[in-house]
């Protein structure tokens, strides 16, 4: 298979370039060259950022069995890219996200539910949601619907993670002592290893998947204290899991989500974002990893990074400071 990946070099990108190259295909990353390629995958410079398709010049030749983009930027850098690479390249797999439903999101299958707005021509900065379906638009405008795959992914955690999600978590249960572990202890959770993503785009690819699909292991695949359980483990911290009911955490002012990572407290919000119906998926052949295992792999390469992990340049980074997790805990 001759695969062009529209990113390549980060997380979910660099997870398919990997495991791609894994498979013996003939990988390209088309990126802007602040980060290394893989080894062994073939390199197009531009920049998707500037107007009008200037920046993808690299990209006018070239043929493709297939195309996975990452793209979570302007409607528009998809648009430009797929049309340019429509009669060239076989089936596009947009990475998309479930942000793209309309709220309230139901827990219910849903990749036939209603939708946010948006536009594959909208440029600048745009809201997450109508940014993602604009790309989802883009895809299926040039190369039909046919020919595009929506993966609409979920949470993504796993090695490479550049949001800083697992890796807060992971780096303060390093730390030690006391650590505020929002409750209830076995409050289910729903997330996508990067690598198990990848692995699912590349089967698409093959087999020509097309249409939506809410791309995230089934509900209950692990707990929020399974997820930090594991975290005392792989570090050896002997940090102290402090379970705390959500309505301290609420009442003191902490935002789930961003103030203590993959944290949403039971209720309608939880239930959308962690209990979705991914039978769909499921049944195209979708299998999800322990939680044991993502967080150990992710703790291996955060060490071999000296210990901080990368932080996107467009996400606000996430956790709570020492100060209020302790004010809290005295709460």
């Amino acid at each position: 298979m001759r695969l062009l990946i529209l990113g390549g070099t980060e997380f979910v990108g660099r997870a398919v370039a990997e495991a791609a190259l894994a498979r013996a295909w003939d990988v390209t990353v088309f990126h802007r060259g602040r980060h290394e390629p893989p080894p062994g995958a073939a390199v197009l410079r531009g920049d998707r950022s500037l107007p009008d398709g200037a920046g993808l010049e690299a990209l006018r030749e070239g043929g493709w069995d297939a195309v996975v983009d990452t793209w979570s930027g302007a409607p528009s850098a998809v648009r430009d890219a797929a049309r340019l690479l429509a009669g060239r390249a076989g089936w596009y797999g947009y990475v998309s996200s479930c942000s793209v439903y309309e709220w309230p999101m139901v827990a219910e299958l849903r990749e036939d539910k209603p939708v946010v707005e948006a536009s594959p021509d909208d440029g600048g900065d745009v809201p997450y949601a109508r940014a993602k379906r604009g790309g989802e638009l883009a895809a299926i405008g040039a190369f039909g619907p046919e020919r595009s795959l929506l993966a609409r992914a979920g949470l993504i955690l796993g090695p490479g993670e550049n949001v800083g999600r697992l890796p807060w978590w992971l780096t303060r249960i390093a730390r030690g002592g006391p650590v505020l572990a929002p409750g209830p202890h076995d409050l289910p959770l729903q997330y996508i290893d990067a690598r198990d993503l990848a692995g699912w785009l590349l089967d698409a690819a093959e087999g020509g998947l097309a249409g939506p699909y809410d791309v995230v292991s089934r509900p209950g695949h692990t707990t929020m204290g399974a997820l930090l359980e594991a975290c005392v483990r792989v570090t050896g911290s002997g940090a102290e899991l402090r379970w705390t009911p959500p309505a301290r955490i609420l009442a003191a002012g902490v935002e789930p989500w961003t103030g203590l990572p993959v944290w949403i407290p039971p209720g309608e919000t939880h239930d959308a974002m962690h209990g979705a119906d991914v039978s769909k998926a499921l049944a195209s052949g979708l299998r999800c990893r322990p939680v044991e295992e993502t967080v150990a792999d992710t703790w291996a390469w955060l060490c071999g990074l000296g210990g901080t992990a990368p932080q996107r340049p467009d996400r606000d980074p996430v956790g709570i400071s020492p100060e209020v997790e302790a004010k809290v805990l005295e709460l």
